[in-house]
């Protein structure tokens, strides 16, 4: 299921640095996190449901490259969204 643009919409505003920003690193890997625990959570009830699941390893696997590439370019702002959205420990 998508999200909904409400909820993306308010994602967008929590992160972006300036107005209009919906392309830097920090908005896009909030937008990836809300999905992935999304799709976490719908796997509590459908433990079968394998297609959703390769789904999630891709979500999983962009964000953890934009984490690389936000690490790589500026470390305060990688550690900023690391806290904010409690990725790591």
């Amino acid at each position: 299921m998508a999200q909904s643009t409400v909820k993306k919409k308010e994602i967008i505003e929590k992160f972006a640095a300036h107005e209009g920003d919906t392309g830097s690193p920090e908005v896009q890997i909030a937008l990836i996190s809300d999905r992935i625990s999304y799709l976490t959570a719908h796997f509590q009830t459908n433990a079968k449901d394998h297609h959703s699941r390769r789904g999630l390893l891709k979500l999983v696997g962009q964000r953890r490259s934009l984490l690389q590439y936000l690490r790589k370019k500026d470390i305060n702002r990688y550690r900023a969204i690391i806290q904010t959205l409690g990725i790591r420990k």
